[in-house]
């Protein structure tokens, strides 16, 4: 009898080794890929890696210990041991070239007066999760360490490599990221398509519409118009007042319109949404899409749409303005600082000049931007590629919507990793259209995201890498 127990004992030992070593170990085998992916999610949500300052290395520290304890590899590659990236691969056989997922790890900064629940709490509460990076980008991350981690321990074969990278500094295009990446670590990266973040699946009173999937995204560049004058009494106007100058000046640049034109991206968005709208607002964007009465659409876009009117021309917004220092001293200097988002194409010498002469003012200087410090411009990725096929049959099925390209009004570290030559593709979570207006979006007072959409997002992220990568 004590042979057999002793027999039955070692027997339940074997199994238990020989799990841990297939990576189903009981504690994980009670635990549901989903329930998985949550436990994560909230605890990188816990971790502040608010940008300034980043500290980046908390989210990175947490996933090396679960990438490693899967048997899994990582390079560490840091230009400052505080804000490191983390890169792990899965190697392929070789047919095809390398898949890139990537996630950036910090987060705009908060004031923290302003929650309901604590900023890093993720809290659980009415179906949502809490917490910055609820949204951007913590779902990403999480959806590409899910991913690594079923690769391995189904033992799926691949075409391809698969590499995860989880970066720094994307918020304010920092130094830290994916910058240090391309410039002094580029063949770690180097991929023939890239899943990064930028799309979503739009979702209004509780019903999905259609889902986005960003292929290209406008270029930002900051740029100052100085105005100079002579200083003086205030008692004493002068026609050479800078605060003058520079007014006018902003005023012309308010009235202006740069070129309206559409790419690949845009012409195929504007007619998917003509597919999805009233008739009567069909007509109008399958004109657009057709490049036909551009300025009458933009017109009704401005006042109705306006991130549907920044798609059709580089946009300028005088954001900052700073002049005079007393109230009864005329300054010698004034200035407004501009946010230029320039379409994929632009030539921003070009528009440069364009803008001086609509200034047509010598009294006001514009002062190029530091070209050094901004996202590279780079064609849209393609949408007649294995990867844009593979993405809009897995959205399609997951979510039973269209699939639309979009451009992005605003910057992603996509931008550097499509300048490169890879096809980027940018995909995310479910949104409520409504948590904007209510102060739940990205970069918002308060930052949300529906749990039930980012466990879909998970399983989309390894649908689509598995169906991209895997051996057929």
């Amino acid at each position: 009898m004590m042979h057999r127990l002793r027999l039955a004992a070692l027997g339940v030992c074997l199994a238990l080794a020989s799990a841990h070593l297939r990576g189903d170990a009981p504690a994980r085998a009670a635990e549901s890929v989903e329930d998985e992916a949550l436990r994560h999610f909230q605890a990188i949500l816990r971790l502040d890696t608010q940008n300034p300052p980043g500290n980046e290395v908390r989210v990175v520290e947490y996933l090396k210990g679960v990438l490693e304890g899967e048997g899994i590899p990582v390079e560490i590659l840091a230009r400052d041991p505080a804000r490191p990236n983390l890169v792990a691969r899965l190697k392929g056989n070789g047919a095809k070239r390398p898949l890139l997922v990537m996630g950036h790890t910090d987060t705009v900064t908060v004031d923290a007066s302003k929650w309901t629940h604590g900023p890093f709490s993720a809290t659980r509460d009415g179906g949502h999760v809490y917490g910055r990076g609820s949204l951007d980008d913590k779902p990403s991350v999480v959806a590409g360490l899910m991913t690594m981690l079923r690769l391995k321990r189904e033992g799926v074969r691949l075409e391809r490599d698969v590499i995860f990278l989880a970066e720094a500094s994307e918020e304010g295009n920092g130094p830290f990221g994916i910058n240090h990446m391309v410039a002094n670590h580029w063949p770690t990266i180097d991929a023939e398509y890239c899943l990064a973040e930028g799309g979503s699946v739009v979702r209004t009173g509780g019903v999905a519409r259609y889902a986005t999937i960003t292929t290209t995204e406008k270029i930002p560049y900051t740029v100052r118009i100085v105005a100079r004058g002579v200083a003086g009494h205030g008692s004493v106007p002068l026609q050479t007042n800078p605060i003058l100058h520079l007014s006018q000046a902003i005023a012309r640049i308010g009235a202006w319109r740069a070129p309206l034109r559409l790419n690949e991206t845009t012409r195929a968005y504007f007619a998917g949404l003509s597919r999805l709208v009233a008739p009567d607002e069909a007509v109008r964007y399958a004109a657009v899409a057709e490049g036909r009465d551009l300025e009458a659409a933009y017109d009704r876009f401005a006042v109705d749409a306006p991130q549907l009117a920044t798609l059709l021309r580089t946009s300028v917004s005088p954001n900052i303005v700073k002049g005079g220092y007393l109230r009864n001293v005329i300054p010698s200097e004034a200035e407004a600082t501009l946010d230029i988002r320039a379409l994929p194409d632009e030539d921003i010498t070009t528009f440069l000049r364009q803008l001086r002469e609509v200034i047509a003012d010598p009294a006001v200087e514009v002062v190029p931007p530091d070209t050094t410090a901004t996202r590279p411009a780079a064609p849209p990725s393609r949408l007649d590629t294995e990867a844009w096929r593979v993405l809009v049959d897995v959205h399609t099925r997951a979510y039973g919507v269209p699939v639309l390209p979009v451009m992005m009004a605003g910057a992603t570290d996509s931008a550097q990793v499509r300048a490169r030559g890879v096809q980027c593709y940018g995909i995310g979570p479910m949104i409520d259209r409504e948590d904007v207006q209510l102060g739940f979006g990205a970069h918002s007072d308060q930052e949300r995201i529906l749990e039930a959409a980012f466990q879909q997002f998970v399983r989309v992220h390894w649908d689509s890498v598995r169906a991209l990568a895997g051996a057929r």
